[in-house]
């Protein structure tokens, strides 16, 4: 077997690998529930993994992709999501640690 016949698959897995983003999505209190469910479906159809619901507010985290993140944004005109990239937010300046 050839280098370049193992190596070209593990190119490809590492480009998808990094076509993926940790967001977080939020849907308005009026969202129906249905909108909400189309939404995780289409992230899980498109290879995406949810990796945390919350259940006071509309909202989820997931690994997805741009592609996934396009679906979402369509399904409704009139219940737009917010799609935030998840990160650790502060408020106060942290100092770096000592070691």
């Amino acid at each position: 077997m050839k280098p370049t016949n193992v190596l070209l698959p593990v190119f490809g897995l590492l480009t998808f690998a990094s076509a993926q983003r940790q967001v977080l999505i939020t849907y308005p209190h009026d969202t129906p529930p249905s909108i909400v469910e189309s939404a995780k479906k289409a992230i899980l159809a498109t290879g995406g993994k949810i990796t945390e619901e919350f259940s006071l507010i509309k909202s989820f985290a997931a690994t997805l992709s741009s592609e996934a993140i396009d679906t979402i944004n369509s399904l409704s005109s009139s219940h737009k999501p917010i799609v935030e990239d998840d990160q650790i937010v502060t408020i106060q300046k942290q100092e770096p640690s000592e070691k």
